[in-house]
């Protein structure tokens, strides 16, 4: 039982950490995909605590679990977990998380669903505002010019993945800028980008009062636009892709007084155009490293008896 416990204990003690930890951090910024997947082993870690820790509560409480579990480990092994005690507590232990673990499963099936049901209705938009020509097959084009007096341009995910432009935005943007935007868009579409905000979403909707999957969800939303932007910056320049963000949202209201939605635009340009130095490659292996142990940690701890009991 006390495995499970002290999984528990793991869990939430990752959970409440690591938020306060990345938010100091000096070098999330400059390096947001090595920040990505930072979060990434964070959340693994703790869904992989709750998760160790629900199995071994349920091996406790119920002997059909124990003997599925355990069936070929030596006697020694079974016995050094202390299984078969505190039966009540476990068996609520691991309803509890099981409960979690469904709710979890769940809400990423909605959002993938809710995903889908989206692209499914920009395409039929996309079909009223730009309808195919005879003989065109739909989905064949990988760039789709839109008339309209809004500045705008997005990547439409899919099998067929296809940037979307309007004749504004190609009006207000000049010489390479807009291949600076096209290399933004791909960089999303390469790094799959889309699943990142599907999973945070889905945890975070799922449990609200969660602060570390409320800080997942937020900190994928910002981070992902800045591995884009250098995605774009190290092949045509950290001033081309700024000034496109400025030529695509300066009308919005985006860089004056007031909230928008698009709030971090400035924060976004300041930082290419700022063009803080990159951690070395040492300190960039080492970030990775130290994040790739934290999943690693509960399955340490899940066979620590095991590991004592064979020693």
């Amino acid at each position: 039982m006390w495995v499970s416990l002290a999984l528990l204990l793991l869990g939430l003690l990752t959970a409440l950490a690591a938020p306060r930890l990345l938010s100091r951090a000096d070098w999330v910024e400059r390096e947001p995909v090595v920040a990505l997947w930072v979060w990434q082993c964070v959340v693994a870690g703790v869904l992989l605590s709750f998760a160790l820790s629900m199995t071994l509560s349920a091996s406790t409480a119920w002997q059909a679990v124990r003997g599925q579990l355990f069936a070929p480990a030596p006697r020694a092994v079974v016995d050094a977990y202390e299984l078969g005690t505190n039966g009540p507590w476990s068996a609520v232990l691991a309803v509890v998380l099981a409960a979690g673990g469904v709710w979890s499963g769940a809400m990423l099936g909605r959002e993938i669903g809710a995903a889908r049901a989206r692209r499914r209705q920009h395409r039929r938009d996309l079909l009223v505002r730009s309808p195919l020509l005879p003989g065109e097959r739909p989905g064949s084009e990988r760039l789709v010019v839109l008339e309209g007096e809004r500045t705008d341009a997005w990547w439409m995910a899919g099998t067929t993945p296809r940037l979307v432009i309007t004749t504004a935005a190609l009006r207000r943007l000049k010489g390479r800028q807009l291949d600076a935007v096209l290399a933004h868009e791909q960089g999303h579409a390469r790094a799959r980008h889309d699943w990142l905000l599907n999973c945070s979403a889905a945890l975070a909707g799922g449990f609200p009062g969660v602060p570390v999957f409320t800080a997942f969800r937020e900190e994928m939303h910002r981070l992902v636009e800045l591995a884009a932007d250098d995605v774009a910056s190290r092949r045509f320049g950290r001033l081309t892709i700024a000034l496109a963000l400025v030529e695509l949202n300066e009308d919005r209201g985006v860089f004056g007084p007031g909230s928008t939605p698009e709030a971090d635009l400035p924060q976004r340009v300041n930082r290419l155009l700022t063009a803080a130095p990159r951690l070395t490659a040492g300190r960039r292996l080492r970030l990775t490293a130290a994040a790739s142990l934290v999943p690693v940690v509960p399955v340490l701890v899940a066979f620590v008896p095991a590991l004592s009991a064979l020693g």
